[in-house]
């Protein structure tokens, strides 16, 4: 789960790591009520979406009256950003962050980041600050510091002192990064954070150190335990067909093609698109039913994957282990007949009362299509879409 930038902030004062001051506003006349209780003579306005890159798509403006903060509101508000992680859909603008300006005398990169390798937190730093971490390893891979942290001890105040070192700070600044380096590393493990990364990290003029942006990721595991953190969550900026399945306990990805897919077991979803691409199809969505999956789960992944509009067949496989074939029959035939479904839709069954759940798809009268093996599913699904699609 990701969350914005201003509530990101706000979790690293907690935990000593200094931000600017700033506020949320939601129309341009609380923007400019936010610049009055700033105060000062500069201020940004920061549209506040699940994406990097807003200041290359116009999401960042630094404003020297109230007039530029009303006119970059406006501009920004229920706008749809664009920027190269939001796809060509774009993201909406809902809520401004408005900051004061910082002086700023030297820009760094900091990360927190889970190497499942490793199975540790890894801090990535750089001197090269203001740039996406690529642009960094691209362009100046030498400067990118690497400190793999023991989770039995946490991180040390030594190994912060070698990370600031290795940045190049002043001496003076030593003490500020470290308990900016301590902080966050504290952050990501009392939160279970997947991520905490803050681009820039910068000296100021007068000699702060202080979080100018930031990015915060959560284990969506692990939310049952951080309740205050689960209720950041900010739906308007998710796949409305990933949040449709989350909430209701699917495992779903959407994707970019016509053939919606319900499976069960991570694996053999990958497999099953896959097999797909391979028969000259494209895959809609990666959707893992579970394992014990009663009719009524069965019904709700229909509707999941119906939820996306571009799906025009659908593959049903299933290698039952924990899960019964006839079970999954039964609610792929409630289904077709609750959606009306008319689109062409193949079936794979195997494993656990196979017999049964086939003999149930036969009894049915439905124009279901039945396959013995994967590949075969595949070859028919996509064969179905072909003719349905040039019908």
């Amino acid at each position: 789960m990701d969350i914005h930038e201003y509530q990101a902030k706000e979790l690293l004062k907690r935990f000593g790591v200094n931000v600017p001051r700033g506020g949320i506003a939601y129309s341009p006349e609380q923007a400019v009520y936010r610049c009055s209780e700033l105060s000062g003579d500069k201020w940004v306005v920061k549209a506040q979406i699940h994406s990097g890159a807003r200041g290359k798509a116009g999401g960042v403006r630094i404003c020297a009256t109230e007039e530029e903060v009303a006119d970059a509101a406006t501009w920004m508000l229920g706008r749809k950003l664009v920027t190269h992680q939001t796809g060509p859909q774009g993201k909406l603008v809902s809520r401004l962050y408005i900051e004061e300006a910082t002086s700023i005398a030297q820009e760094i990169y900091l990360a927190f980041v889970m190497d499942r390798k490793l199975e540790r937190v890894v801090v990535v730093a750089s001197a090269q600050g203001g740039m996406e971490i690529e642009e960094i390893s691209e362009k100046e891979p030498e400067s990118i510091i690497r400190s793999v942290v023991d989770p039995a001890v946490g991180m040390q105040a030594f190994q912060a002192r070698e990370i600031a070192f290795s940045l190049g700070l002043d001496a003076a600044l030593i003490n500020q990064a470290v308990k900016t380096i301590t902080g966050c590393y504290r952050l990501m493990e009392e939160t279970d954070a997947n991520m905490v990364e803050i681009n820039p990290l910068v000296v100021t003029s007068s000699g702060e150190i202080v979080a100018l942006d930031a990015k915060l990721s959560f284990d969506d595991n692990a939310l049952f335990r951080h309740p205050g953190i689960s209720e950041l969550r900010d739906k308007s900026q998710e796949d409305p067909r990933e949040t449709y399945a989350e909430d209701r306990g699917l495992n779903y990805i959407g994707l970019e093609g016509r053939i919606g897919c319900i499976v069960n077991g991570a694996g053999l979803a990958m497999a099953t698109l896959d097999m797909i691409k391979q028969a000259g199809g494209e895959p809609a969505n990666f959707l893992d039913v579970g394992g014990g999956a009663s009719p009524e789960r069965v019904l709700m992944s229909f509707k999941a994957v119906l939820n996306d509009k571009n799906v025009e067949a659908i593959l049903v496989n299933i290698f039952a282990g924990i899960n019964r074939c006839d079970w999954i029959a039964e609610g792929v035939i409630r289904a077709v007949r609750e959606l009306e479904l008319t689109m062409p839709l193949v079936v794979r069954l195997s494993g656990t009362n196979v017999e049964e759940g086939r003999k149930l798809l036969a009894d049915s009268g439905l124009n279901i299509i039945t396959a013995d093996t994967l590949a075969e599913a595949a070859d028919k699904v996509v064969e179905a879409w072909k003719a349905a699609r040039d019908a």
